[in-house]
């Protein structure tokens, strides 16, 4: 029988049946009220899914930086229980990188769309594959696994427990001292920064500002892309 996991003071963890998406169950649950902080978890043994609840206190474009709280608790759980060799990185905005390939993903649902208004809740799901389904490692070289980077002994439970320790820690100092300290731990770990995308656009990824939106350099123009444009809409 699986130990459960075990969560920082503020979070909780209640698993969901392994037909079950945890970001589904997050979701309807935030919608019928859940308390804040909340993890829902899938008990599978080939990958994390798992969906965290928040209820901010502030403007959703405010809020939405949270996924990169989400996404720097990832990067320090992996860089604590992998190999010190194994390197992690972003591809703005959702996808998580291992030794340079995507190795999982961030996804983020809120009850509004409008920047300025305030959402009764956010949830932010990861999805982090351990094996593959495919038989043949290799068969897409720009997708990747736990399992095929070295990270044999990390089960999906113990970067769980590491996830939600490390996202409430970065959520402490989000909601202390604003984004600034984030978008500097985030910045390092962006491969992408810096370089010609397609992804949303064609454009050179400059950078965030300071609301954490993406800043795209087409020509001599710099457009602005908000990670509330790549909020699942419900």
């Amino acid at each position: 029988m699986n130990q459960s996991p075990q969560f920082p003071p503020l979070f909780s963890g209640e698993a969901v049946r392994n037909h079950m998406d945890p970001f589904d169950k997050a979701v309807s649950r935030a919608i019928a009220g859940v308390d804040s902080g909340t993890i829902f978890y899938s008990e599978a043994v080939n990958t994390l899914r798992a969906a965290l609840v928040l209820a901010p206190e502030t403007s959703l474009e405010e809020a939405i930086q949270a996924v990169y709280v989400a996404q720097i608790g990832l990067a320090e759980s992996l860089g604590a229980l992998a190999p010190p060799e194994v390197p992690v990185h972003f591809q703005w905005p959702d996808r998580i990188k291992v030794n340079g390939a995507v190795c999982g993903s961030v996804r983020f649902a809120a009850d509004v769309s409008d920047p300025r208004a305030h959402p009764n809740w956010l949830v932010i799901g990861i999805d982090v594959p351990f094996m593959l389904l495919s038989d043949e490692p290799g068969e897409n070289p720009n997708q990747t696994c736990l399992h095929e980077e070295g990270c044999v002994d990390i089960t999906p439970m113990a970067l769980l427990e590491s996830w939600s320790k490390h996202t409430l820690l970065w959520l402490t100092y989000f909601m202390d001292s604003g984004f600034e300290r984030v978008h500097n731990e985030w910045r390092p770990r962006c491969d992408t920064l810096g370089k010609m995308i397609d992804r949303p656009k064609p454009g050179v990824f400059v950078g965030l500002d300071e609301k954490g939106r993406m800043m795209l350099r087409q020509g001599v123009m710099t457009e602005t892309v908000s990670l509330i444009e790549f909020a699942e809409h419900l």
